[in-house]
């Protein structure tokens, strides 16, 4: 249940943010004669709301809300909601400022350099991912933090490795030999093959700066020192588009054994049945099964499924499909239907984007970014940190217990400027005291603050570019104004609607038991249904069905031979559930065979539960979102009698004459 209530909750923040276009003000001032209407005395310009009203009238389903003034109800419970957000200081809550801060961040990249250097390494890494790179390596460990003479003693120890190697001595048996990664003595420092993002940046680097049968250049990692052989160079592996049909064998409500069903269901399609419809009848998978059973394109090693992806990539033609296969998810059978050619750097281009912005060459977009915006606005280094922090931060800030102390205005000084800002000692200071509780490497105090002060460096000057980018840039204000507002919706609703909604059970009761005649069952049957893809097995199974037969007496007749030619399933079924036939009629007995483009289908009804209402339980889901519906209707008129909207009668008349011509 809680990863239901997860998707549930994402889901309702979608649906905010996106009513949220319906109302973004697109402007920054207004003629305040084109007053259209006040709330608490704010006023609301005509020109908004004619632009939002002919820029989202089409996403208005219903049609008593596509005139002036049906969606100008719709435009003032928006406005409304925000005014009471704010009201209830939903803008000072830590998570809001957080994720609105991530979107911030992510949205003004993409007004400045970092997209260029972002799409550079993007193509990069493609051009690299053409090729997969066998290699084995040497490593002689070597922190960053480490004293200048612990430093030049492992390069010194790699340097006279390296040279060996150069030499030609046994690169494995060097290995063996002398590098420091853990079983390196056993395995020979033996990578196998790898592609781009599969390693440290500078260590691909090298890789793919070496030709087969080279020894790389010595390169430095915050692993040490490495020296790499390159044994071999392939082209990558191509994807492949597969359906499957999947019974999983997770739970106990089954009316069959999924190992059984599985062998039924291969040696159907041994007798000629299509994939697709048994995919789409028997599948467990029920997105995949909607399509056939088909999956989205992967290569090797991408399902994490190894049985599933081994038997996949075995088979050879489109058409072709395998054995039954069991994996971690239960049982399939696996259709190839497409091997693909390798994709182009455009079809890969969004993806890549995202491997570099949040992986390790994050760190060379940085620094371009950082480059970009001291050149733009103005950057002077004021005073060297160094000197006083190693001072006044002591070591206990490697146990995450560093305390700040605050810091006299005398001591205050400033470290540097960006435009006309100020950074100073005391802001590099709280934020020490806030990352020190978050992951680290660096085990010396030196190199943890410096590793701090570039974060922080990086951080400060991201803020002021953002800051005044909502000045400078109109289409950036807007856009960032929209989701600033759909997020303090979306918390406002949580808040005041759906989690009240969800810890009041006795509401939720109460609300039930009000109009639980909204929820009952269509008529169920406690039913034998057979099917089958012949009319002759059909009516032999009929007439076994009316000798009162076993489910596996009937299987015992018309199976045979490995030949499946019936499916049997048993329980308690709803009119209308895929199982039955569409114009299947309640009653008790055995039915004539139903025809259908699958073949025929036989009921065999032992008893008929007719029409009831529904537990509480069955249908929480839906009360849930009924008893929320009706919170918020209620809620909303307590809002509009909180709220004094004054709609001015003279402009309304002029935008419905304008509008609705």
């Amino acid at each position: 249940m809680k990863s239901i209530d997860l998707f549930t909750m994402k889901m309702k923040k979608y649906l905010a943010l996106t009513l949220v276009l319906l109302f973004i003000n697109l402007s920054f001032s207004q003629n305040k004669k084109d007053v259209l209407l006040t709330i608490d005395g704010k006023p609301v310009y005509t020109s908004e709301f004619k632009r939002v009203y002919n820029k989202n009238l089409d996403l208005v389903k219903d049609e008593s809300q596509k005139s002036v003034e049906g969606y100008l109800d719709l435009f003032i419970d928006y406005k409304i909601k925000v005014a009471e957000a704010y009201a209830q200081n939903l803008d000072k809550d830590e998570t809001y400022i957080s994720e609105f801060n991530q979107y911030r961040d992510q949205l003004s990249r993409n007004y400045i350099l970092e997209n260029k250097v972002t799409s550079e390494l993007s193509l990069e890494a493609y051009e690299r991912s053409l090729e997969e790179i066998n290699a084995n390596h040497i490593l002689v460990l070597s922190k960053y933090e480490d004293i200048p003479q612990d430093t030049l003693k492992a390069y010194n120890k790699i340097k006279a490795i390296y040279d060996r190697a150069k030499a030609g001595e046994d690169f494995v048996a060097l290995a063996k030999e002398n590098s420091e990664e853990p079983n390196a003595d056993k395995g020979g420092g033996q990578l196998g093959y790898f592609t781009a993002f599969a390693m440290l940046y500078p260590f691909e680097t090298a890789a793919y700066n070496t030709q087969v049968g080279g020894v790389s250049e010595i390169v430095r990692t915050q692993y040490g020192y490495h020296i790499i052989k390159v044994n071999d160079r392939r082209k990558r592996g191509s994807q492949i588009t597969t359906s499957h049909i999947m019974l999983s064998d997770k739970g106990s409500n089954r009316t069959f054994v999924p190992a059984d069903r599985i062998i039924e269901l291969y040696a159907l399609l041994q007798q000629g049945e299509d994939f697709a419809k048994l995919a789409e009848q028997y599948s467990d998978d029920k997105n995949s099964a909607k399509n056939g059973g088909q999956l989205q394109k992967f290569r090797k090693g991408e399902l994490r499924a190894p049985k599933f992806e081994e038997a996949a990539f075995s088979l050879e033609n489109a058409g072709d499909y395998s054995k039954p296969v069991k994996s971690q998810f239960g049982w399939h059978i696996i259709q190839l239907n497409e091997k693909h050619s390798i994709p182009t750097y455009e079809e890969e281009r969004e993806s890549l984007e995202k491997k570099v912005k949040n992986g390790v060459r994050s760190k060379i977009v940085t620094s371009a970014l950082n480059d970009q915006i001291k050149d733009k606005y103005g950057y002077v280094e004021v005073t060297n940190y160094v000197p006083f922090f190693n001072i006044y931060v002591s070591d206990d800030i490697l146990k995450k217990k560093w305390e700040y102390d605050t810091i006299g205005n005398a001591q205050d000084r400033v470290i540097f400027t960006i435009g006309k800002k100020e950074i100073r000692f005391s802001d590099f200071a709280k934020f020490i005291v806030s990352r020190q509780k978050q992951q680290f490497t660096a085990t010396e105090k030196s190199y943890v603050l410096a590793d701090f002060y570039y974060e922080f460096e990086s951080l400060e000057l991201k803020n002021y570019f953002r800051d005044n980018l909502e000045f400078e840039n109109v289409q950036y204000a807007s856009t960032i104004r929209e989701y600033r507002n759909g997020l303090l919706i979306f918390d406002l609703m949580n808040k005041n609607i759906w989690m009240k909604a969800k810890n009041d059970t006795i509401g939720l009761q109460n609300f039930y038991e009000t109009v639980k005649e909204n929820y009952t069952w269509d008529d169920r049957v406690d039913a034998v249904i057979v099917t089958t893809t012949t009319e002759d097995a059909a009516l032999v199974a009929r007439n076994l069905m009316l000798n009162d037969k076993t489910s596996e007496e009937i299987k015992g007749v018309l199976n045979v031979d490995d030949q499946i030619n019936v499916i049997i399933s048993e329980g308690v079924f709803e009119k209308g559930q895929r199982e039955l036939p569409g114009n299947f009629e309640v009653k008790v007995g055995v039915s004539e065979p139903y025809s259908n483009k699958d073949g025929f289908t036989i009921v065999s009804v032992n008893k008929v539960i007719p029409t009831d209402i529904k537990p509480l339980g069955t249908v929480k889901g839906k009360v849930m979102s009924d008893y929320q519906n009706d919170l918020e209707s209620k809620w909303m008129m307590r809002l509009r009698d909180m709220y004094k909207v004054k709609i001015h009668k003279k402009a309304l008349k002029r935008v419905k004459k304008e509008l609705d011509s």
